[in-house]
């Protein structure tokens, strides 16, 4: 890997600065017993999952998962981090996503067991060391590195996220607690039935994203549907698709599944009386959850039978690389 990189000591009283490393958290429940945790003197890597809302953090994650394989270091599993006004959270990785399944691709820990079981006697407070990436042209040589723990600023990897790591996905799986409330809100929304996923991208900060994208050839997550190449443009229509698109795209895969139930995700507006009023004839039950967290959206969406998504979205990318290792389709609005 070249980078460049600007190295800053992590001073005891800055509280881990941008790096956002969490200390052992009284609250949590740790995942082993104490004498389960070994020192790995290959070293470790953590990165904070700064850019961007979940589904930019999802990528990243991925990304700086084949990065610590690559290097040879033990992962410390980052916190994700929620934007909900008027606080800012750090959530442990393993109150969403099963750690035992990403240990089948490569050596992880959470970062509350790192910092409580490990940190104190090999990466005490006052000797923590930060990277920061700079300009490229110099060589890390991040193997070869003294630091037992690569402390990151950002997480090694780009967003949109790069093709060979999209499969890396079938390792990031719902924690039981979050599998377990998504299987009864389907439950009890549709009764067992098969239903179609929708995600509507239609706030007033999507629309703003949204303008002037006819000359691009990749934004945001559009790589998703585009592809990687770069010889495909982005367009409005499929960005923000108007009413007329997603009820044109729906309707035909209605006609196409025989499904009766449609849920819809959104961040705005579920469309649920037009939906409704186009597919009369069809007599769908069209709903829409707001559920308490977004990640039940993300899951239920990847259970559905048919999913259409917003090729800009990174929300939607979240669930179509889960659909892709899962040999579920994939539609997208001005695009499919």
């Amino acid at each position: 890997m070249n980078c460049a990189v600007d190295v800053a000591v992590l001073k005891n009283e800055e509280k881990h600065g941008h790096l956002n490393v969490p200390e052992a958290s009284s609250h949590h429940r740790l995942s082993e017993e104490p004498s389960n945790f070994h020192w790995d003197d290959r070293g470790y890597v953590i990165f904070c999952l700064c850019m961007g809302r979940f589904g930019n953090q999802a990528e990243h994650f991925l990304g700086g998962l084949a990065f610590a394989k690559k290097i040879d270091r033990t992962l410390i599993l980052p916190p994700f981090r929620t934007y909900s006004f008027p606080l800012q959270k750090n959530v442990p990785f393993d109150e969403w996503f099963k750690v035992d399944a990403i240990k089948e691709y490569h050596r992880v820990i959470l970062a509350d067991d790192f910092m409580k079981h490990l940190a104190p006697a090999h990466w005490p407070p006052g000797n923590r060391t930060g990277f920061c990436y700079g300009a490229p042209g110099n060589d890390c040589k991040m193997k070869e590195d003294k630091f037992p723990v690569l402390a990151l600023k950002g997480a090694p990897a780009p967003f949109p996220m790069e093709e060979q790591n999209v499969p890396l996905q079938k390792y990031l799986q719902w924690s039981d607690n979050i599998e377990k409330e998504v299987n009864k809100y389907i439950q009890e929304l549709f009764n067992g039935e098969k239903f179609i996923g929708l995600h509507l991208r239609n706030g007033v900060d999507w629309e703003n994203a949204c303008r002037n994208l006819d000359d691009f050839t990749n934004y945001m997550a559009s790589p998703q549907c585009l592809g990687y190449k770069g010889d495909k443009k982005v367009t409005t229509k499929i960005c923000l698709p108007p009413k007329e698109e997603v009820l044109r795209l729906t309707k035909n895969i209605v006609l196409s599944t025989k499904i009766k139930n449609i849920y819809v995700a959104t961040d705005k507006d579920p469309m649920i009386k037009d939906l409704t009023k186009h597919l009369e004839k069809q007599k769908i039950k069209v709903v829409h959850l707001d559920p308490w967290l977004p990640q039940i959206d993300l899951a239920i969406l990847g259970k559905s039978e048919h999913f259409i998504g917003n090729c800009v979205s990174s929300f939607t990318s979240f669930v179509t690389r889960e659909r892709l290792v899962t040999g579920k389709p994939t539609s997208f609005w001005g695009y499919s």
